[in-house]
């Protein structure tokens, strides 16, 4: 595990800077995908860049770079700082705290809504989209047993995050709006608490937290898939680092690279299962079973991806959650090229 220091950015709050990975891999045992590409050579002048990506929740990105050594023969060097949830991540991409990172649905709009400049630049598309990643859940015992039975309820819910569009989708399935319930706003650390201990009635929230609570008696009320809910999430820019073309380029070879390692981590669950549990700091156990919903296929934006951005925008301006429109396709910037599918790409056996 890299050494961590904590420092706080702005509003954004507490994440965690890790070692910078530059020029070696990081295991001697193992490093699968060092010199897969090698752009060290061709693009010499990326060696002044130090790009910081960031960790959403414990993705597993950080610990699997280590593992597979995929920034080993770069040019430039990586951090990876480490986020709780979308929205934080998002507004340290705007402020150029990080440069390249992955969030839900929600946040893009709701760091649109509040004029962040950031762009989205990349799809993560479930491999597995029959697989919720996120779900409402009730503790165990719950008499609840519908959408309709959250009238006057109190539910967890992480703000501005993928959980709460789903919270806001699910609730408006059921005829119900923000109105008719009580939204508890919490971080997901501060909403497991809660739901333990019984302070909320319901929890909106994505795995591993959902799935250690179902493994420990809760019940999914509703699963966060289509069409209450996407099982999609995005690759974010911060805006500055996408004017510059030679620091664009250099980019864009940073989010192959980072495509190219869960590439590998799908075709290596045991792996995964062990960057997820070193990250999130759970047993392998848990680790493995919410892996399904991680594994995902890097793709670039398509049209049918900013028409259910805007209408997850629209439903947000109409339930109050935001107070400006979003427009969606003003704040999408692929930087893959068509076709690009890392599901694709050859790996390491």
């Amino acid at each position: 595990m890299y050494s961590r220091a904590i420092r706080t950015v702005g509003a954004v709050g507490l994440f965690a800077l890790t070692g910078t990975l530059a020029g070696c891999g990081s295991s001697s045992q193992a490093a699968p995908l060092a010199k897969s590409g090698g752009s060290a050579s061709a693009h010499p002048e990326w060696s002044k860049y130090t790009f910081t990506i960031g960790d959403n929740g414990g993705d597993g990105s950080q610990a699997l770079a280590k593992i597979t050594g995929a920034f080993a023969d770069a040019p430039y060097k990586v951090r990876f700082a480490r986020f709780t949830y979308g929205p934080p991540l998002v507004q340290a991409a705007a402020s150029g705290d990080i440069d390249l990172g992955a969030v839900g649905d929600v946040p893009p709009i709701t760091g649109a809504a509040k004029e962040y400049g950031f762009k989205i630049v990349s799809v993560n598309r479930s491999l597995t989209p029959s697989q919720s990643n996120e779900n409402i859940i009730v503790p165990k015992g719950s008499k609840l047993k519908t959408l309709a039975d959250l009238k006057g309820k109190k539910i967890a819910v992480p703000q501005g995050s993928s959980a709460h569009g789903l919270a806001l989708n699910a609730l408006k399935s059921a005829g119900l709006g923000p109105k008719d319930v009580h939204l508890v706003f919490l971080d997901p650390a501060a909403g497991a608490t809660a739901f333990n201990t019984g302070k909320v009635d319901a929890w909106s929230i994505w795995n591993p937290q959902s799935a250690i609570a179902v493994k420990n008696g809760a019940r999914i009320l509703a699963k966060g898939l289509p069409p209450i809910d996407q099982t999609s999430s995005y690759y974010i820019a911060a805006q500055k680092s996408l004017g510059d073309p030679t620091k664009r380029a250099a980019l864009t070879d940073v989010l192959q690279r980072l495509a190219r390692e869960f590439a590998y981590a799908i075709r290596h669950e045991d792996t995964y299962a062990q960057a997820l549990s070193e990250e999130e700091g759970i047993p392998s156990a848990d680790a493995k079973a919410s892996l399904k919903a991680f594994e995902n296929r890097v793709t670039p934006i398509e049209k049918s991806d900013i028409a259910a951005e805007q209408k997850l925008a629209d439903a947000f301006l109409e339930a109050g959650q935001i107070t400006k429109k979003v427009d969606v396709p003003s704040i999408t910037d692929n930087l893959l090229p068509a076709g690009y599918d890392s599901s694709k790409l050859k790996v390491a056996s």
